[in-house]
Parts: structure tokens; C-alpha cells; sequence
């Protein structure tokens, strides 16, 4: 069963009264194991998509269904559960609390949901993005590579069906952003974690073992 699916998925906006339309019939699965990267230029729809993948959207028509689930018949309550187990996300803008530790940054996914063990959880996940010996310091005290490679751990502390990431290297220098890019693919060869990526650099999508391109709303390509 594939973790996320998209069925002649379309979505609407109001804008000033106007109805824009950012999604088309957009069909698509990703299965267990995959790193699919949608690649597209600004405006073309990738940022409504990836909110519809995580259930922070809902189509105007179609079905999105997050591991078997359409996301649009589930309570509130549903949803918040299913985001918080199924999903992973990772931002460009890393959204650290730059008042906590690295670990406490990981941990803390763990502890609103009232999971035991949550230290040694996040350390585990710090291990598998090389930042243990960096657990204790406060964000300002990282890199910006640094800070990605923790909010990454914390996308994983809840062994997530599907992580998302939206231009996972946009704030990042060339160098930095590729060995981001080398942890994503390395997480997903060797932990078999689940990749959705979000992008309009050529660069990332060779990183990715399929690639789907998106322009006006509309899938044009795919491999």
C-alpha cells in the first residue's frame, strides 16, 4: 500500500475574489522505501501539495489518503494524531526552539505526546544524523547545517511513515546543502525512511531515486 496517495487531487483559492486554481487533477503515489522529489519552478504548486501530502490542507476535490487514510474525513482530533505518527516535516528555516538544547529540540516532539524513553530516543536519532557529540548546545551555538541535521533527527523521533521536506537546502551554502542532501539519501538507503522532497534546484533532484515534475499545477513529468 503506497504511504501517500494523491486520486485527481485539485485545489482552489479565493483570492480577492477570484478562484485560482494551484492544483490540477494531480495523481500520484509514493510507496514505502521511496525518495521522490517534486521539482518545479516558484508558483507552481509545490508548496500546496506538500501541505495536502502532510494533512495541513485538503483538496477541492479528489483524495488524499496518508497511509491508507483520506486525510479529508478525519476529525480534528484524527488529524492532529495522524500528522503527529505519520508525518515528518523539514523546513528550510529549521524552526528550532532556540531555547533548547539539540536534544531537548528532538526530544520534545516525544514528550507532548507522553512517549517513554524520549532521551535516549533523541539521542538515538542525533546518532543517526552525526550530531550526538553536539546535543548539548543551543542553536546559536550550531551551523546552519548543523541546525538542519537536528531538525531532521527531530522530523524522526516518531519513526514517521513519511518524512517531508520543503527545500530542505534553501537557507543552506552550495557545499552544506549537498551533504544535507547525501544524509537524506543515505537515510533513506540505509534506514528505508520514506522521502518526500519539495524543490527547484536541479542539483537536489539527483539526490532523489524518482523525480515528478509540477508546473502550473499540473503534473508534466515523472520517473
Amino acid at each position: 500500500m503506497p504511504v501517500l496517495e494523491f486520486r485527481h487531487v485539485s485545489k482552489d483559492y479565493t483570492n480577492d475574489g477570484e478562484v485560482v486554481r494551484a492544483l490540477s487533477d494531480v495523481s500520484l503515489s509514493v510507496e514505502p522505501g521511496e525518495f521522490v522529489a517534486i521539482v518545479g519552478r516558484s508558483g507552481c504548486g509545490k508548496s500546496t501539495l506538500l501541505n495536502l501530502a502532510g494533512a495541513m490542507d485538503f483538496p477541492t476535490s479528489g483524495f488524499v489518503l496518508l497511509d491508507g487514510v483520506p486525510t479529508s474525513d478525519l476529525s480534528d482530533l484524527a488529524l492532529t494524531r495522524l500528522r503527529r505518527e505519520k508525518v515528518g516535516f523539514v523546513f528550510q528555516s529549521f524552526q528550532l526552539l532556540h531555547t533548547l538544547s539539540a536534544v531537548e529540540n528532538v526530544e520534545l516532539p516525544l514528550l507532548l505526546a507522553g512517549k517513554d524513553h524520549a532521551r535516549p530516543t533523541a539521542l538515538e536519532r542525533l546518532r543517526w544524523v552525526a550530531m550526538a557529540d553536539l546535543a548539548h548546545r543551543l542553536p546559536y551555538q550550531l551551523s546552519g547545517g548543523e541546525m538542519q541535521r537536528v531538525a531532521i533527527a527531530r522530523a524522526l523521533v516518531q519513526s514517521p511513515k513519511l518524512l517531508l521536506a520543503d527545500e530542505p537546502t534553501g537557507n543552506l551554502d552550495s557545499l552544506t546543502g549537498r551533504r544535507i542532501l547525501d544524509l537524506l539519501r543515505s537515510l533513506n538507503r540505509e534506514r528505508g525512511v520514506t522521502l518526500l522532497m519539495v524543490t527547484h534546484s536541479a542539483e537536489s533532484v539527483s539526490f532523489a531515486g524518482s523525480v515528478i515534475g509540477l508546473s502550473d499545477g499540473r503534473i508534466e513529468s515523472g520517473g
